[in-house]
């Protein structure tokens, strides 16, 4: 299908139409589930809250008003849920020990080079603020003013942040040996 989120999601609230849904899942779970791993250090835990993020947005008791994109509001459904969970858990598990498995679903693009791992790993070493918005601009092609939704920030505290956040990540890749070249 290529219509718009915001047309299947209307499709699956009015005609019940599980394709549509299904779609959606398929567009976008993947980016869900990466930046839900910036959150919960666990791809399993990731995964889980992406497909729990789905349910609350097919069924949940928050309905999509279309005051962003159908995007920015399941990234922010994602994170509440994420937030949530980190609080009941209070936990934090070094990233760096998370490895994806070979027998596992649909690899993530990002992890499968050995230059996208030590990106990855530079991304983990920075503020948390500061990995968030690179990932929602760069990774997710998300916009100053959406991803200041996300967040729950001012779009001038996200360029801000934006700009940090390059020039933290760029000191980082630095540190790790690699150039301006090299990334």
């Amino acid at each position: 299908m290529d219509l718009s989120d915001e047309v299947l999601y209307q499709q699956y609230l009015k005609h019940g139409d599980n394709e549509a849904l299904r779609c959606l899942l398929e567009r976008h779970r993947e980016g869900l589930t990466l930046f839900l791993i910036g959150f919960v250090r666990s791809e399993a835990d990731a995964e889980e809250l992406m497909l729990d993020a789905f349910a609350e947005v097919a069924a949940g008791p928050t309905i999509f008003s279309g005051k962003s994109s159908f995007k920015t509001w399941l990234f922010s459904v994602g994170k509440h849920l994420a937030m949530k969970q980190l609080r009941r858990q209070r936990r934090t598990a070094p990233l760096e020990s998370y490895e994806p498995g070979l027998s596992e679903g649909p690899e993530l693009l990002l992890l499968r080079e050995e230059r996208d791992r030590q990106l990855y790993l530079a991304l983990e070493r920075i503020a948390p603020d500061y990995r968030e918005v690179l990932q929602l601009q760069y990774m997710e092609q998300m916009q100053p003013a959406e991803i200041a939704q996300v967040m729950g920030k001012r779009v001038s505290q996200i360029y801000n942040l934006i700009k940090r956040g390059k020039q933290a990540l760029r000191g980082e890749l630095e540190r790790m040996g690699f150039d301006d070249a090299g990334y």
